[in-house]
């Protein structure tokens, strides 16, 4: 698994990566680009081994919920899902590797190398030194390839394997996190930047693109056999011995509405429920014994909770505000017929209903665009909270998340109700502004205008429409402009596009410019996906 224990073979198998990586920086020969497909199939070997074992883990999971459903199901239903999900990061990498190679030129089941059941032959690959096929699949003519997704993946994929770890399992985590780092790059010391993608994929030949490729199914069957065996150790770790008897104070909440209720059990852990404990409210006072050793005994006015299935039922009326204490004792036959006592004490908070609405990424919504908003009342769960809206329309995405649409620039209201206790009373309101969205600015090479270089401006291949410094990722896009300049005559040449993209006329222009020669884009139209045309304010290049 991921805490150094591999096998000798799997330990061969990454030096060998390493070694033949570095070999190919080198611009070897041919058999090492042949080599990297005895490390495919070594690595391929391992994913299966891994899978094997996971199906081992899944058949374990099976038993154990015949004999016991109730205690293994909330444990097997997370084993399953990453099971699932484990499955579908794997095979999205397999069609990865198929469509590269159909970008190759080899997708036909003739060609040998994709089989009818989808298997990759590494030897019928042609072309292992190119590295043009891989590009334009994983990295894309405008970083825009199947690499980016591929990360995203990954990260959700080790997000959620994290968030069923306990956070003081900190080997566990420490294990997915290296198995499934996504990180980029450090810096190089000349201060170049690389992005994750590029470091792994950018111009990499195709021989050694598969092996990396396989070298992440192996790490998501790894981290799957790891936590799938973490879940499966939980079934057990609930279990508390006998021999261990703690008094055990679960309350719905420790944060109470005023006028609501209270509600807490309290039992002793791992309780015969034929032998149920005793459960005493109050003040308790404590004697020294002669063993070392204390007696408790209740003083004063005290109350005793019905138990029912082995667990004390305590409940108080949330009526003063502030902190409230409460405890007690908790008493169970032991076998040699003495009570085992424990004590036990507990605080609970009362407030006034505390209604939070507050937009997730501004403080003021724009028209146009989906805008989330967290709404959550202290004390009350999520699905008993229901919004409503002036100037607009507000859609719930999950307990405590919406998204609000607003309709017209000015203001909008939102109102808020809550069901306790079975009525629906009104929480409160909040209003927030409404605003149109702002003009995105014209760039070409990400330049605003000013001085650049010809062949830098020759090499653009359009016009594009940025919003600057602006929470949302939004598009607007350029539907028309115009490129002007003067000729040696002090004559105006111009040419239009719809669109925006470069036309040859346009370009034509551009490779005309001379030394100090001013590039003019103007009459410069977007659309924004709130549907409005915006003219844009031109932009000026100066040639140097």
């Amino acid at each position: 698994m991921a805490h150094g224990k591999e096998t000798p073979r799997q330990k061969m198998i990454g030096m060998m990566y390493l070694v033949l990586t570095a070999m190919l920086a080198l611009n070897v020969s041919v058999e090492v680009l042949d080599a990297f497909g005895a490390v495919d199939e070594g690595l391929i070997k391992t994913s299966k081994n891994y899978t094997e074992k996971n199906q081992v883990l899944y058949s374990d999971f099976n038993q154990q919920y015949v004999q016991n459903e109730t205690k293994v199901k909330p444990w097997k239903d997370k084993a399953d899902e990453v099971k699932r999900m484990s499955d579908e990061l794997f095979e999205y990498i397999q069609e990865l590797k198929r469509e590269i190679i159909i970008s190759n030129g080899q997708g036909d089941l003739k060609d040998g190398v994709i089989t009818e059941e989808g298997e990759i032959i590494n030897e019928e690959l042609a072309g292992k030194d190119r590295s043009d096929a891989s590009s334009r699949v994983l990295i894309g003519a405008n970083m825009d390839g199947k690499a980016f997704e591929l990360k995203d993946k990954i990260q959700e994929y080790r997000e959620y394997l994290v968030s069923l770890v306990d956070e003081d399992d900190l080997a566990v985590i420490h294990s997915l996190e290296i198995n499934l780092e996504t990180n980029d790059p450090l810096p190089s010391k000349d201060g170049e930047k690389k992005v994750w993608e590029v470091k792994y994929f950018y111009h990499m030949p195709l021989a050694a693109v598969f092996p990396l490729l396989t070298k992440m199914q192996v790490d998501i069957r790894n981290s799957e056999s790891e936590i799938v065996q973490y879940l499966y150790n939980q079934i057990s770790a609930g279990s508390i011995p006998f021999n261990k008897l703690e008094a055990t104070v679960i309350p719905n909440t420790s944060y109470v509405l005023q006028g609501n209720e209270y509600l807490a059990d309290v039992f002793i852990a791992a309780v015969d429920t034929t032998a149920p404990p005793i459960v005493l409210i109050g003040k308790y006072d404590s004697t020294l014994t002669e063993e070392g050793t204390y007696e408790y005994e209740m003083v004063g006015n005290y109350d005793s909770c019905e138990v029912i299935n082995g667990r004390g039922k305590f409940s108080s009326m949330g009526s003063g505000l502030g902190k409230q204490t409460w405890g007690g004792l908790i008493k169970l036959m032991g076998p040699d017929g003495n009570y085992i006592t424990r004590t036990f004490k507990r605080e609970y908070e009362v407030a006034k209903p505390n209604l939070v609405v507050s937009p997730t990424k501004m403080n003021v919504f724009y028209v146009g665009v989906e805008n989330p908003v967290s709404i959550s009342i202290a004390g009350v769960p999520g699905n008993k909270i229901s919004p409503s809206i002036t100037n607009g329309s507000i859609r719930k995405q999950r307990d405590g998340e919406y998204i609000v649409l607003p309709k017209r620039p000015g203001n909008s209201l939102i109102s808020v109700r809550a069901e306790i206790d079975g009525v629906k009373k009104n929480m409160g309101t909040a209003q927030f502004r409404v605003r149109g969205l702002p003009d995105p600015v014209v760039k070409v090479a990400n330049k605003k205008g000013g001085k650049i270089q010809k062949n830098v401006l020759a090499a653009q291949t359009g016009v594009f429409a940025v919003m600057e410094n602006f929470e949302f990722d939004l598009e607007f896009k350029i539907t028309q402009f115009t490129v002007s300049t003067t000729d040696r005559g002090g004559y105006t040449i111009d040419a239009g596009t719809k669109g925006n993209i470069f036309t040859k006329a346009q370009q034509s222009l551009i490779k005309n410019l001379r030394r100090t020669q001013r590039l003019n884009i103007e009459d410069i139209k977007a659309v924004g996906p709130d549907g409005s045309v915006r003219n844009l304010a031109p932009i000026v290049f100066e040639i140097i």
